[in-house]
């Protein structure tokens, strides 16, 4: 989706001559207003008019009915995992209830499903397995979605309550496993409670933003129980503390080089609108945190583009010499500000107003001047009436805006100049970055998996739209992307949904297209491929003089892989082949893969401070340096 940075900033100065100076009156934007409405999901209960006798008292139902009846008055839709023993009473009534049961390949990719899910509804999304083994294999799926702060219910049925300790088939603890991963974590001890517990995990879910476990030893699914079944709790967020309100309010309208930071809170807050509305009023450039691209609209000509690994220049030019940054539903991750392009960005001298809804995130990773534990959303609103007097900060709009218009048209030629196709035949990765960035629908999602060419991409995508970016997040599992779009296309089922995932990381999560075409989802996975391990092998590039242990890859036809399974699959050498394959994959309304063969350029590493040049002190080892 390339943006024509000229055009926008053109656009934009025509509008500063009408009565009401801001974007938000444009044509674009009321489009945008209009998409976001359907996309904008409220978490809300049903009507009580319409609720059935056991919303409004107790009646007799099995536990199991209870259980399946919870489900359903949160507005759970699908289910995934795989068929067990364990909860198979249950499983039986989905389908009267409404329900349906997405059955996988693997139990990770269960939970990333249904990460995705979450993340492109801003609602709960649940799988469930069988004890022990279907559950252990859940642990790296409820990692990922801790970090990513996304509300799954993971539902772990547990030996029978009886046998419990004694070492039986397919037995673990299972409370432990997850206790430093999950947000809450409920045992149902008894038939009687099992409707409590599983309400009380949907709305902790939601609360405290993150994965919750719910065990449930397999025979708490099945005897009599009289129980009511409660609507999902809603709770009124706040802006935040009006004292710390008004100091933040006061910092902006007198600070001259503003920048706000746009992070997910924003996205899951559903405050976008609001946050362009406070970028408009105090006309302040605006940087995305590391993997949150949605969080501001890319065509707004404010936007400077994303913080973090291989992320925009201009981002990080602007915000190096800010004198005040606003961080808006962020924690500051550090991986998100590490030094990129060998440039130590982050302002050291700047005054920083941090506002996150988690109090614990406040200060943790930078030093902060003002700390707000707040609702995104509302507290953009807040501030929006708190900031009257803003003259001194207006007074050096034009020159701020016209500066970050030249930094930002300055980074778009030098990535197009990155992005060139080079001398050799082969396909650069920037070149097929590029060429995919045009090539993507405005209202696709996309997700992304952990490595080297995937997260080059953070430079190349844009979004116009929230909810359409999942990326793998601070946890940084290989295998993520895929199952996390699969998720997003059964929750958004009108929009293209493509995964980037690199060849290595592809074959941990490739047979969930077996899934696809079983369960008719049309997802879409963009594979590169260039035989390598391709982010660690940098790390033997520059620190083990090229000895490549374990980095090189054989790989087959992905792409015939993928029709041996009953899907689509095409193969690409050339940029200019990529736009007309992406099309027709969409067009098929088939689950596919696009095989992109690129070259085995690399980019920087990860983490260059986490490793040191190798000394050796044994002869044996020495010229291993």
């Amino acid at each position: 989706m390339a943006v024509n940075t000229k055009a926008l900033f053109s656009n934009f100065n025509l509008l500063q001559r009408g009565t009401r100076q801001i974007w938000s009156l444009s044509a674009s934007k009321q489009r945008q207003q209009e998409a976001f409405k359907h996309r904008l999901i409220q978490y809300r209960p049903a009507s009580s008019e319409a609720s059935p006798k056991w919303r409004r008292e107790k009646v007799t139902m099995t536990s199991s009915e209870a259980f399946v009846e919870t489900l359903v008055s949160h507005g759970t839709k699908n289910v995934f995992g795989i068929v067990g023993s364990a909860f198979m009473d249950a499983l039986d009534i989905f389908e009267p209830a409404g329900i349906r049961f997405i059955s996988v390949q693997h139990e990770q990719n269960a939970v990333h499903m249904a990460d995705g899910y979450s993340r492109a509804l801003n609602r709960p999304g649940v799988c469930i397995a069988q004890n022990g083994p279907g559950i252990t294999n859940f642990v790296t799926g409820v990692a990922a979605a801790y970090w990513a702060h996304s509300p799954v219910v993971v539902i772990t049925p547990e030996t029978g309550s009886l046998t419990n300790g004694l070492g039986g088939f397919q037995e673990t603890n299972q409370l432990p496993i997850f206790s430093q991963i999950t947000k809450y974590q409920a045992h149902v001890c008894s038939p009687n409670r099992m409707a409590e517990f599983t309400d009380r995990c949907f709305n902790y879910a939601m609360l405290e933003r993150g994965p919750v476990q719910l065990n449930i030893p397999r025979d708490m699914f099945y005897g009599d129980v009289s129980a009511k079944i409660s609507e999902p709790l809603v709770v009124e967020r706040s802006a935040g503390g009006p004292l710390d309100l008004k100091r933040a309010a006061k910092l902006l309208s007198e600070a001259k080089n503003p920048v706000l930071v746009a992070g997910g809170g924003v996205v899951m807050a559903d405050g976008v609108l609001e946050t362009v509305e406070l970028a408009e009023k105090m006309q302040v450039p605006v940087c995305t945190t590391y993997l949150h691209n949605d969080a501001f609209p890319c065509d707004h000509p404010l936007w400077m583009g994303p913080l973090g690994y291989q992320g925009s220049k201009a981002a990080m030019e602007i915000i190096s010499e800010a004198d005040v940054v606003l961080a808006l539903g962020t924690r500051l991750g550090p991986f998100g500000s590490l030094p990129q392009y060998d440039f130590d960005y982050w302002p050291k001298n700047a005054k920083i107003i941090q506002i996150d809804i988690a109090p614990r995130r406040l200060g943790l990773t930078k030093d902060i001047d003002v700390g707000i534990c707040g609702d995104a959303k509302l507290a953009c609103r807040a501030l929006l009436s708190e900031i009257q007097d803003r003259a001194a900060c207006l007074k050096t709009s034009t020159e701020r805006v016209e500066k970050a218009r030249t930094i930002r048209q300055n980074w778009e030629d030098e990535l197009s100049k990155l992005s060139e196709r080079g001398s050799d035949e082969t396909m650069s990765p920037r070149s097929a970055l590029r060429h995919l960035e045009q090539a993507l629908p405005k209202d696709a999602m996309v997700a992304t998996d952990i490595g080297n060419i995937c997260s080059v991409a953070n430079s190349y995508l844009r979004f116009s739209e929230p909810k359409s970016f999942f990326g793998a997040m601070s946890f940084g599992n290989c295998g993520y992307a895929f199952p996390a779009v699969m998720g997003g296309k059964l929750a958004c089922p009108a929009r293209p949904a493509i995964a980037y995932v690199g060849d290595g990381a592809w074959g941990m999560s490739l047979n969930e297209m077996l899934t696809c075409v079983r369960e008719n989802i049309p997802a879409i996975a963009v594979v590169f491929n260039n035989e390598q391990w391709g982010a660690e092998k940098k790390n033997q590039v520059d620190f083990y003089s090229d000895r490549f242990v374990g980095t090189n890859l054989k790989n087959p036809s992905f792409a015939e892989i993928s029709k041996s399974m009953g899907a689509q699959g095409v193969s690409v050498t050339k940029p200019e082949e990529i736009k007309p394959a992406l099309d027709t994959l969409i067009a098929s309304g088939k689950p596919g893969v696009l095989e992109i063969a690129v070259s085995k350029v690399l980019a920087d590493p990860f983490r260059r401070d986490a490793l040191k040049i190798p000394v050796r002190h044994l002869e044996k080892y020495k010229k291993f340096v």
